[in-house]
């Protein structure tokens, strides 16, 4: 079965440290999106993943994205891909393939965000699943 969740970008999933992969497209389309250079995007705003293959984007001090502000994402209409497959994706992936309770300890995000918690709503036996 495949979930299609909806993001109701109340942007907590943002708030959460981990990795978001950038591809070179991506960066690209960040960088002009930004107005700069994509060597300069790549200085101020990217890291060496942490399995070194790959770069993702750069945290704040406290784990948020760089990217989010008061109104939401300031890239959002070129955000990374991992991110526009936030919540569905992710829940695809994990969803019977991965225990609840390792879902809440591993992606504790997912229980924080909206869509998914209306999800948990909407679906009292995917609740009971998540619960138990």
């Amino acid at each position: 079965m495949q979930f299609e969740i909806k993001c109701q970008r109340c942007g907590l999933c943002c708030r959460w440290p981990g990795e978001v992969h950038v591809s070179e497209t991506e960066i690209s389309n960040l960088a002009r999106s930004l107005g700069l250079s994509e060597q300069f995007f790549i200085d101020q705003h990217t890291r060496l993943c942490q399995d070194r293959h790959g770069l993702a984007l750069k945290e704040r001090d406290d784990g948020t994205c760089s990217f989010l502000t008061n109104n939401g994402c300031a890239v959002n209409s070129v955000k990374p891909q991992q991110c526009k497959d936030f919540p569905s994706r992710w829940v695809n992936l994990l969803w019977s393939k991965v225990p609840p309770q390792k879902m809440r300890e591993n992606y504790p995000m997912l229980f924080v965000c909206h869509a998914f918690k209306e999800f948990l709503k909407n679906n009292q036996s995917a609740a009971d699943l998540a619960h138990s």
